[in-house]
C-alpha cells in the first residue's frame, strides 16, 4: 500500500504542470508568460511531457511491471531539473518548482529502490 502511495503522490507532483496541456491559460499563472510570448509554446509542450511522467507514475502505482521505466522516466525529469536549477545559480522565480521537486525526491528514491530491489 505504501508503494502505491509513495507513486501517486509523485504522479499528484506533475499532475499541475501536465494540466496546463488542457488549461493553457495555466502557463501564465505558472511560468508568468504570456501567450504571446514564442516561449508559450515550448512551455504548453512542456505541459505534455508532464502529462507523460504523470501518467508514467499513475501506471506503475498499479502495474508493478512498469515501475522500473516509470522510475527512469520521473527520476530523470525530476533530478535533471533540480541539477540545472542548481547550475543556474538558482534562479528565484522557479525556487517553488524546486522545492515541490525536493519534497518528491524521498519517495523517488523509495519506489526506485523498491523497482530495482525485486
Amino acid at each position: 500500500m505504501m508503494l502505491k502511495i509513495a507513486w501517486l503522490i509523485l504522479a499528484a507532483i506533475h499532475a499541475l504542470p501536465a494540466l496546463a496541456l488542457f488549461r493553457p491559460a495555466m502557463i501564465g499563472q505558472l511560468y508568468r508568460v504570456a501567450s504571446d510570448n514564442p516561449l508559450f509554446l515550448l512551455l504548453h509542450h512542456r505541459a505534455a511531457l508532464f502529462l507523460v511522467i504523470f501518467l508514467l507514475a499513475v501506471w506503475a502505482a498499479f502495474d508493478p511491471a512498469s515501475r522500473r521505466m516509470a522510475s527512469v522516466g520521473v527520476g530523470v525529469s525530476m533530478v535533471s531539473f533540480l541539477i540545472l536549477y542548481w547550475s543556474a545559480g538558482s534562479p528565484p522565480a522557479l525556487k517553488t518548482i524546486a522545492i515541490t521537486d525536493l519534497v518528491g525526491i524521498p519517495f523517488l528514491i523509495f519506489v526506485t529502490w523498491k523497482a530495482f530491489a525485486a
